[in-house]
Order: structure tokens, then sequence, then C-alpha cells
């Protein structure tokens, strides 16, 4: 049987990008969604998939969490938290919702490539993602052994799932909990 060699060169990429990330902005980060009184999820394209992902297993923690976009997701007040996942930080719908969450006193959290970037600067936590991302024009270092940011998006994916389990054990759950809160009219 032949070994599935492109897949372990992604892992390994992932496993290099891994080794780049920082506890603290991940604490940071969860910080914010502890804080929060509601939180709100948001990307586009690719990276908005692995957004609405991460705003269901929030949802399976127990917060009040709303993917933005939805018919059902209220107006962003003072002391709710929006979260971005975008690798330019500069995706122009989604720094049009950091600029309107700022206008209301929310508290915004990024995940992207380039933390300089409009969203990263806007944050109040932001946890940098090595990557590459064609639709940046900020100059990176970065190279990928994939086609353009599925790096990103694979990682991004990984923080989440970390972020989710930070908070698990900060907030008691357990996997049973969580499962109680999974959806049932499937």
């Amino acid at each position: 049987m032949a070994e599935a060699v492109i897949l372990k060169k992604i892992l390994e990429e992932l496993m290099e990008n891994a080794k780049q990330i920082r506890q603290e902005e991940l604490e940071q980060f969860a910080d914010k969604v502890q804080d929060a009184k509601r939180v709100f999820v948001a990307g586009a394209g690719r990276s908005g998939f692995v957004a609405r992902a991460f705003s269901n297993r929030l949802m399976h923690l127990g917060l009040t969490v709303y993917f933005v976009g939805e018919p059902t997701t209220p107006s962003i007040q003072k002391g709710d938290l929006l979260i971005i996942a975008s690798g330019s930080g500069e995706t122009g719908s989604l720094k049009v919702m950091a600029e309107k969450a700022k206008k209301q006193e929310a508290m915004v959290a990024a995940i992207t490539i380039f933390p300089q970037a409009s969203i990263g600067s806007m944050a109040d936590a932001v946890i940098r993602v090595p990557g590459v991302t064609p639709k940046s024009e900020l100059e990176s270092t970065a190279t990928s052994v994939q086609p353009m940011g599925n790096a990103f998006e694979q990682t991004t994916w990984l923080i989440c799932d970390n972020i989710i389990m930070i908070l698990m054990e900060r907030m008691g759950r357990t996997e049973e909990e969580m499962f109680s809160l999974h959806a049932n009219l499937e």
C-alpha cells in the first residue's frame, strides 16, 4: 500500500504552524469569550465555514452565540464580542463589521495572518496564524505546500478547537453536557 505523501506534507505543515501559535494569545482570546455577554462570529468564504463551525461549538458550551448574517442574529451591543476569522485581515465586509462593533462598544477578537491589518488593529485580542493568502498586499515570508489559504483555514479550525477545549476546562463542561445541546431535530 502506497503512503499518502501529500497528506503527510500537509500534516507536517500544520505541525510547524502549530509551533508558532502563542499560548498566551489563545488564553487572552478565551478570556474575551468568557467576558462577553453574547458572542457573534463572522468569516467569509472558507474561513466563514470554519467560523460557523466554531460558533456551533460555542453554542454547545452553553454560550449565547450568533453567526453573523443569519436572519435571527440580533444587533451587537456593549459587552458583546465579535469574533472574526480573516486571513488577510482586510476582507471588506468583515472590516465594516469590526468598525460597527467597536462603534457599539463591543469587543472584537480576530484570527488572522496579519494582526497589523485593519481587523487585527481594531481587535482586543488577536491570534496570529502563520500562513499565506493571495488576498493580502502585506508582505509575508511564509510559504505553503498547499494552494491559496488552505493552511490558514486548517490551522484556524484547530485553533478554534483548542479554544473550545480551554473553555471546557475553565467552565467545567463535559462532552456529555455539550452533547445535550447538540441539534436533535436532524
